[in-house]
């Protein structure tokens, strides 16, 4: 029987095989890589937006395509102790597959135009441009990368075949199976622990917590993949004392306390604009309260704090990699990651230190243009 083609799904021109999806036997089928358990009739796309039906198979309609790429310090992740003062390309699709309301890249994660992903980039020409630029990484971020996981998976590979290493900026709401073949590919991650109630995810970001929290201990515990960590402070919605002591006890009880722990400052935004920005006195409070549950290295950022910047060694206090915001004014630590003063071992990811790339962010073309 002939359909109506008025009513046939639109195959996008990025379109490409999605994978943990299986049928269901009322005829949709169900996608398997996030908690969302998004069910999907034909043509319908799951609440990322991204992954979509087509007749009866599960497409990826943004691989291969990207809402912009910037070469950026790799400090603006935020990563402290992965490569220090390095150059990464950082790049993102659009969609997500949570909704929080205080989303700080909702012109991007929020987005249902696919007209907003104005650059075509290969897995190979990615890993390519990399290397042009001097980025000794590429960071999937913007909008949350487990959802364009199979793009990902493979530029990841398209960049360790050419010696780039691979980053990952997620909020980490993503299912085991399909978490193990993307961590596998990604050298570092910070993921965004959005609070520590499930009520928060529940009501700002129509998700749950325990999920998170299930990622967090997988990539520690079972990965190669080197972990930081981000927390928003929101006024009144995830900043009470309470809260950020039984956050950063789990970190330091079910991580360790290496572990690196960032504060972050809430602006205004998205569907939250009646709330007011972050104190910094908020914020030292947090890295108070980190410092005393035993963890080593607790930062503040969107704002600027010298103290929450620097690296200090664990041992013997002294002040290793002093920042002002995304700028290394001093660096005093060994290749092989150790404090020059007393010998300790500092976790990460460290090498031969020469010029930071510094606080500026470059937009870049792919197409040349």
């Amino acid at each position: 029987m002939e359909g109506n083609l008025d009513h046939q799904p639109k195959v996008p021109e990025s379109a490409h095989p999605a994978r943990w999806w299986h049928p269901i036997d009322d005829g949709r089928i169900q996608c398997d890589l996030c908690p969302r358990d998004c069910k999907l009739h034909d043509g319908q796309r799951g609440a990322c937006f991204v992954r979509q039906n087509l007749d009866g198979r599960m497409v990826l309609t943004t691989y291969g395509r990207s809402s912009g790429f910037c070469i950026d310090p790799i400090e603006k992740k935020p990563l402290n102790h992965f490569h220090p003062g390095s150059a990464i390309l950082s790049f993102g699709t659009a969609g997500c597959n949570l909704a929080c309301k205080f989303c700080q890249n909702w012109d991007i994660s929020k987005s249902r135009d696919m007209d907003r992903l104005l650059d075509a980039a290969s897995p190979e020409g990615i890993a390519a441009a990399a290397i042009a630029y001097g980025a000794q990484s590429v960071a999937f971020t913007y909008n949350d990368p487990v959802i364009f996981a199979e793009y990902a998976i493979d530029t990841a590979l398209a960049c360790h075949r050419r010696g780039v290493r691979t980053v990952a900026v997620t909020a980490g709401y993503i299912y085991p199976e399909p978490a193990r073949e993307f961590f596998a590919v990604m050298d570092a991650a910070n993921v965004d622990l959005k609070a520590f109630t499930d009520e928060f995810y529940f009501r700002l970001c129509a998700g749950h917590l325990q999920p998170v929290l299930d990622t967090l201990v997988y990539i520690h515990h079972e990965t190669n993949c080197w972990l930081e960590l981000t927390t928003l402070l929101i006024p009144g919605k995830n900043d009470s004392p309470t809260e950020i002591r039984a956050l950063a006890e789990w970190v330091a009880r079910e991580l360790g306390p290496d572990v690196p722990l960032h504060f972050s400052a809430f602006h205004p935004d998205w569907k939250m604009n009646d709330i007011p920005p972050t104190p910094r006195s908020t914020l030292t409070m947090a890295r108070r309260i980190g410092l005393e549950a035993g963890l080593h290295h607790v930062y503040t950022g969107n704002i600027h704090d010298r103290d929450g910047d620097t690296t200090f060694c664990p041992g013997c206090q002294a002040p290793l990699i002093e920042r002002d915001w995304y700028a290394i004014r001093h660096y005093d630590l060994s290749p092989e990651g150790r404090c020059p003063h007393c010998g300790r071992s500092i976790a990460g990811r460290f090498g031969h230190f020469g010029k930071a790339f510094g606080p500026r962010r470059v937009p870049i073309r792919l197409d040349g243009r």
